[in-house]
């Protein structure tokens, strides 16, 4: 979702740098050290390990309720461009999210877009026992649709996503939303209106 759907990166990098900066933590190389990743282990690495499971599920919940604040009233302004017209373009096709992010920003997101109708299911990695970069979250989305995951597109920005469609066994589109080099993927597109997709689209086998 984050980097796909909509190019949430720079308001989460917001939040983090104001969430931390209230606790008085220095949010040096935010970017890098949460990209990816769950929220619980963005924590811990800020934080540190002395916290308990409640302490981290709060420090989590908290700044994804100021993640959400900031984007509310900007969110057309960063969807991903081109997102909705091709969700049309192939609204017969069966449609997941899987996603590292929390729970409520996803339905924040695809709620607020008005994009939930879209997508017959939608896997969160608190829902599987390893997330991204383990391919847990694609095989469960996979197998949610009734498809297999050879049979699967899977559209990702960052390398722990990509590396778990890879390990999926599904076919692999790189957003570049985020980072320009992105390792693991058949093709490398910068938005859903490049023109290359459709034709990389109807190029595979059916």
């Amino acid at each position: 979702m984050d980097g796909v759907i909509v190019h949430s990166t720079p308001l989460h990098n917001r939040a983090w740098e104001i969430y931390l900066e209230r606790h008085g933590i220095d949010p040096e190389r935010v970017q890098t050290r949460m990209f990816g990743l769950r929220n619980d282990e963005i924590v811990r690495d800020f934080f540190g390990e002395g916290l308990t499971g409640e302490e981290i599920a709060a420090h989590g919940a908290n700044k994804e309720e100021l993640y959400r604040e900031l984007m509310y009233p900007r969110l057309e302004e960063f969807m991903v461009p081109g997102v909705r017209e091709f969700l049309a373009r192939h609204a017969a096709l069966p449609a997941a999210v899987g996603s590292n992010a929390e729970p409520a920003n996803i339905e924040f997101v695809l709620q607020q877009s008005g994009l939930r109708p879209r997508f017959a299911a939608v896997v969160d990695g608190y829902q599987v026992e390893r997330p991204k970069p383990d391919p847990q979250v694609y095989l469960r989305a996979a197998e949610l649709l009734g498809v297999a995951p050879e049979e699967c597109v899977v559209f990702e920005d960052s390398i722990a996503g990509l590396r778990a469609a890879r390990a999926s066994g599904a076919r692999v589109v790189g957003l570049r939303t985020t980072l320009r080099e992105l390792p693991s993927h058949d093709l490398a597109i910068d938005s859903f209106e490049a023109p290359e997709l459709e034709a990389w689209l109807q190029a595979l086998p059916r």
